[in-house]
């Protein structure tokens, strides 16, 4: 199998196939440089959006603002004799678990934020 000698001269193409070669070439310029337009504009874009963004996770309404290096302290009044079970925390709220004197249970909700309690459930069975 005889392989092409790299000297030789690759012969001129036929004129027609010439005009659709150069169109194609113009064709995939044009789209070409479109293409890099729209990059640049969604990129542009992002970095306005970005700019121009809210905090992410802007104070609530009801949130706590805490002064720098000082914790927060406050006394969570229960009824005499009680026990906690347990205590959840959901944002300014907390849910305390409390097993009464007489043995009941009731669940205490605290409003952090308010700095009062907001709510007492009692637990029965039926």
């Amino acid at each position: 199998m005889a392989r092409p000698v790299a000297d030789e001269e690759e012969k001129p193409l036929d004129p027609e196939i010439e005009k659709v070669r150069g169109r194609l070439i113009r064709f995939m310029a044009i789209n070409l440089g479109l293409l890099l337009l729209a990059l640049m504009v969604v990129i542009a874009a992002i970095v306005y959006k970005s700019r121009k963004a809210p905090p992410t996770n802007p104070p609530a309404a009801g949130d706590i603002q805490v002064p720098g290096g000082e914790p927060l302290a406050e006394d969570i009044v229960l009824p005499v004799g009680a026990k906690v079970i347990s205590q959840s925390l959901s944002g300014n709220r907390i849910s305390i678990d409390a097993e009464l004197a007489d043995g009941s249970r009731t669940i205490f909700v605290y409003d952090m934020a308010e700095r009062r309690m907001i709510g007492r459930f009692a637990i029965r069975n039926k």
